[in-house]
């Protein structure tokens, strides 16, 4: 026997759930903001292949003493280290990479110096910005078009939660924010949008039929009707994902990290925040008023 739950009598606690994530997420951009990758704001990162038996502890006092100031450095699968700073001059980064390899007695390939300014930083940043905008505006005018405007501005709502969720928690353990973060967010987009479309599809159906009973009751209904289907696609998603995030390289982590997140966020704010505030909304108009007078304590 499939079992039934009870989501809309437990709204308050997904209500509660979400803006206790929120505010915390919102508190910590507003005070620690976003570690920026050089991408964003400029500057080098170096990638060292051939390091011998060189420890992290090694190559950032090299980096130090090269008059690099903080350098960033990660070890690499595999071997080798990735070393991020904030030169955003190439000459300048060259020497130090020269002085560098120099000190730890590494061959003049050891390394791939790669510099970025703070131009094309902010070029990443307003198309970046410009992506998401113009996703969000296309998930409005087709969710509109093909079910209604309350549906539409409901699952932008629940994309947003998922946004400021997964930005929050990079900003709350200062995880560098890369250009692979904003592909893995709007790719998020997708995948939670088919969630909260799969859950309004079935809610758009039953509520042509509804008799007997209040919106919020057949929206309860229409939840569970999907539920298997909803949790049987997020866990599909996400199991490649998570192997991607525990097995994957630096670069691959990073975007598994902020997927993985989202999808698990996405998975839950289709029913905690877009499916619960759409029936209540809908539930203010006079025809489900009227059920709702009528069958509400049946």
């Amino acid at each position: 026997m499939r079992r039934h739950i009870d989501f809309m009598g437990h709204k308050w606690i997904f209500f509660g759930l979400s803006a206790v994530l929120i505010v915390i997420s919102i508190a910590s951009l507003a005070i620690r903001g976003l570690n920026l990758g050089i991408e964003f704001e400029g500057g080098t990162v170096v990638n060292f292949t051939a390091t011998k038996d060189v420890t992290i502890g090694q190559m950032r006092k090299a980096f130090t003493d090269a008059g690099i100031l903080d350098p960033g450095v990660q070890s690499v699968q595999g071997g080798g280290f990735i070393v991020r700073f904030a030169e955003s001059n190439p000459t300048k980064a060259n020497v130090a990479y020269q002085q560098v390899i120099k000190a730890l007695s590494l061959p003049t390939d050891a390394g791939d110096v790669t510099t970025i300014g703070p131009g094309w930083g902010k070029l990443v940043t307003s198309r970046s910005l410009l992506a998401a905008a113009l996703a969000i505006a296309a998930i409005l005018l087709y969710i509109s078009l093909r079910y209604d405007y309350k549906m539409s501005l409901t699952a932008v709502l629940a994309l947003v939660h998922d946004g400021v969720i997964v930005l929050g928690i990079y900003s709350l353990f200062g995880f560098e924010v890369t250009p692979n973060t904003i592909a893995a967010l709007l790719t998020i987009l997708g995948y939670s949008l088919y969630d909260t479309i799969v859950v309004f599809h079935r809610i758009k159906e039953n509520s042509q039929h509804i008799s007997k009973q209040t919106f919020s009751q057949m929206a309860n209904d229409s939840i569970n009707q999907v539920l298997v289907r909803s949790i049987n696609t997020s866990l599909t998603a996400l199991i490649p994902v998570i192997m991607l995030l525990i097995f994957g390289g630096s670069t691959l982590q990073d975007f598994a990290f902020a997927l993985t997140i989202g999808l698990i966020s996405g998975a839950y704010s289709s029913i905690g925040v877009a499916a619960i505030i759409y029936s209540m909304w809908r539930e203010t108009e006079p025809r489900f008023q009227a059920l709702k007078k009528k069958y509400a304590a049946a």
